[in-house]
């Protein structure tokens, strides 16, 4: 990407094709999460992941041409917040903006807990807790002191994500021709050990392997063709990251059948072991453990830029969040707490620590598939007659199907995303003497960092 400078303004060009668009909201997504979730997703559905992946696919499509339409409506930088504070309320807007912190708060967590699980797996005699300090540690030190990776660091990390993917795509591939399956093909779709509730929990964790396709709502001023190749771009991110979720789950879980795994969290390290051997499964994890080391930097630094932001902007207490350190330039305070939140994943399973990212993130998309609706009413009384199909049903049914994969999140999730929720609503009556006034607005920067690059 270029740019141009007009007076003291800094300006992207529109040099970004249709084809660039979607690889960015891949490289946010990072396909090589199907291999880290698969164990709990296969041991939750049931052992039928390709089929609880299909679900969530077609879950993440509605919600991804609500936002298609809401980049067309809202040109430029957008976002759930974005969107809902124009389209609805401010209030309502803020209460978005605290879902999504909720979701950059934990989602180093996540990462650090993927690093461990990882971690152990190579060095099973060291217990996994010792290995989330001490990533939790070398993160929080590097980014105190201000080191931060390059994007073209992250590029690069994509290119060995997806290398690595199709080279153990392949071997599964090759050992299902040397060994066979040891249960039917029709069975990685559908068995008589799972139901319908098994696979919409399973799709509610498989929806965690999307995030990020929304990150392409950021593009609109560099994409060559402007809302329209933003619209397509979410669009087919949405269905070229769905498609190998699926056929990558399908291969693995006929490696693999039923929904049994001595550890489900570190199934896809004893795959890898099955199909490839020993030499390839350390090979490839220290890649991943190297590319999730690099991801929890920059997931820190953006939990804790973010946190800042919204402290100097006045949406989070300026004293505590808007201050940065001195002698580092960097604020300290915020990093120490996204560092403190991720040594919670102590007690935590990798299910449950997902399910904390998919609470705001369902959440955001609810409301993302509801100012669609507000939109076609506002488009109505200017009398404009949007199609009700696309701006009614469709956002209607992504709403619905949202809502109800966010009640299949883990119990203590719900828990805990009520309560934060109800902080929220607190501390918006707070700021807003009652709710009498306006939000304060939040400023939320495009630049969110390749959250899911933690698994190579």
């Amino acid at each position: 990407m270029n740019s141009e400078t007009t007076g003291n303004t800094m300006r992207l060009k529109g040099d970004l094709s249709l084809f660039s668009v979607v690889l960015f909201g891949l490289a946010y997504i990072s396909p090589g999460i199907v291999v880290t979730v698969f164990g709990v997703v296969a041991a939750t559905s049931g052992g039928v992941a390709p089929t609880a992946f299909a679900v969530a696919t077609l879950a993440m499509l509605l919600t991804g041409l609500s936002y298609a339409k809401m980049a067309r409506a809202v040109p430029g930088a957008g976002s759930v917040y974005t969107y809902a504070r124009k389209m609805l309320d401010s209030r309502i807007g803020f209460l978005s903006g605290w879902a999504m912190l909720l979701d950059y708060f934990f989602i180093p967590m996540v990462g650090w807990l993927i690093t461990a699980i990882y971690f152990n797996a190579q060095f099973p005699d060291i217990p996994k807790w010792v290995w989330l300090i001490v990533s939790v540690g070398i993160t929080t030190a590097i980014n105190v002191f201000g080191m931060k990776l390059a994007d073209r660091v992250n590029k690069v990390l994509m290119f060995i994500a997806l290398g690595s993917l199709v080279l153990f795509a392949t071997l599964c591939v090759v050992f299902l021709g040397k060994h066979g399956s040891s249960a039917p093909a029709t069975d990685a779709l559908w068995n008589s050990g799972t139901s319908i509730g098994a696979v919409t929990a399973a799709a509610a964790i498989a929806a965690y392997s999307f995030l990020g396709f929304d990150a392409v709502s950021t593009l609109g001023e560099e994409a060559r063709g402007g809302a329209r190749t933003i619209g397509r771009g979410i669009v087919g991110c949405v269905i070229a990251a769905g498609a190998i979720f699926i056929v990558l789950s399908f291969v693995m879980q006929l490696v693999h059948p039923g929904a049994k795994f001595a550890d489900v969290d570190a199934a896809a390290y004893h795959l890898k072991v099955q199909v490839g051997g020993e030499t390839y499964a350390e090979i490839i994890n220290f890649v991943t453990i190297a590319g999730s080391i690099a991801s929890c930097i920059a997931l820190q630094a953006s939990a804790a830029r973010l946190m800042y932001v919204m402290g100097r902007d006045g949406a989070l207490p300026r004293a505590v969040f808007g201050n940065l350190s001195g002698k580092t330039g960097t604020p300290v305070l915020n990093l120490l707490l996204t560092a403190a939140a991720g040594v919670i994943a102590m007690k935590l399973d990798l299910t449950t620590a997902t399910s904390f990212i998919n609470f705001g993130a369902f959440l955001g998309f609810t409301l993302v598939n509801v100012c669609v609706i507000a939109h076609l009413v506002r488009e109505r009384r200017l009398g404009r007659t949007p199609n009700l199909f696309s701006h009614l049903v469709m956002p209607a049914l992504g709403a619905g199907v949202s809502l109800y994969l966010l009640t299949r999140l883990d119990d203590v999730a719900l828990q805990i995303g009520g309560v934060w929720l109800a902080i929220g609503v607190v501390y918006l009556g707070v700021l807003t003497k009652g709710f009498r006034r306006p939000a304060p607005e939040m400023i939320f920067d495009d630049d969110t960092a390749a959250r899911e690059a933690v698994t190579a």
